[in-house]
């Protein structure tokens, strides 16, 4: 009777997909979903619960774009990982040092051939903290009162993508001015995700030095101090340059009248001066519709 209901409860228990620990295989993690910072070490977690095989059969996959290769397989390390971790009891592995090309999930496997249940998994996702590089950062030498203008800060090597924060004079700005009572007359926006800092009107107190931060959970870097000056509306350079270019205009118009004229004089001159035939003969020529010539007094036979 006592081997009966033995059976019936492993029956039962495998109906409803559960095997009794003493049966078979059963792996745990401390953490699915595991971050690192680059160049640090990090360990992923494969704990043997229940086995009864002496030496079971441990396997490590790492998965990336869907695509599984081994890194640990025929009890050494291979793959991406080769020359850079280790196998530690009972079946976790330690990375000595991440890079960025070690995002992606990791899937340990565990087969006991001893075991009722002979095989069991488990899938670690691992996500490489990348520390952000200088910024570059673009700050106009020069702007005029009253003018719109922006300030653009982009970096692209950190992960996850970087915060970026504004200083003023080694003053932090913040996000909205209005919630500050230093910065409630400043009329500026920062977007922290894109690295924008707009002005809408410049004001004379808005000239200064100028950097911007980028920061995540893996650290922080800034780009070098750059100088922004702010000049008031130059009126009379304004007038003088309008002025400057009437009087060009006067010139230019000045200068072709005078051409024209001298042209003018030149063709006059010309006409003036045409050498008509001379009289030969004492022979005075008429008008070319008489058709004669006559003679003059002095003309004689």
């Amino acid at each position: 009777m006592a081997m009966a209901g033995l059976v019936a409860c492993f029956v039962l228990y495998s109906s409803l997909g559960h095997i009794p620990s003493a049966l078979g295989v059963i792996l745990r993690t401390t953490d699915k979903i595991v971050w690192a910072n680059e160049f640090e070490p990090i360990e992923l977690t494969c704990l043997i619960e229940s086995i009864s095989t002496n030496n079971p059969r441990i396997e490590w996959k790492k998965i990336k774009d869907g695509i599984p290769s081994y890194v640990y397989f025929q009890n050494k390390i291979a793959g991406d990982l080769e020359n850079r971790a280790q196998l530690r009891e009972p079946a976790n592995i330690l990375i000595f040092n991440t890079t960025r090309s070690d995002t992606a999930e990791y899937r340990c496997e565990v087969a006991a051939i001893d075991d009722q249940r002979d095989f069991d998994e488990i899938l670690i996702s691992l996500a490489v903290r990348v520390k952000p590089v200088v910024p570059r950062c673009s700050v106009p030498e020069a702007v005029t009162v009253g003018t719109s203008t922006e300030l653009r800060c982009l970096e692209n090597e950190g992960f996850p993508a970087p915060q970026y924060r504004w200083f003023h004079n080694n003053e932090e700005l913040p996000q909205d001015p209005k919630n500050s009572p230093r910065f409630v007359n400043f009329s500026y926006t920062i977007n922290p995700d894109t690295g924008s800092l707009k002005f809408r009107r410049v004001r004379k107190e808005d000239a200064g030095e100028y950097y911007c931060q980028a920061k995540n959970d893996a650290g922080h870097a800034q780009c070098p101090t750059q100088v922004m000056e702010v000049y008031d509306v130059d009126i009379i350079g304004i007038v003088l340059k309008c002025l400057g270019g009437v009087s060009v205009v006067i010139i230019l118009m000045a200068f072709l009248c005078s051409i024209r004229r001298m042209c003018l004089q030149y063709k006059c001159h010309n006409e003036n001066h045409y050498n008509w035939p001379t009289q030969n003969n004492g022979v005075e020529y008429a008008d070319a519709d008489e058709g004669h010539f006559r003679h003059k007094s002095s003309f004689i036979i």
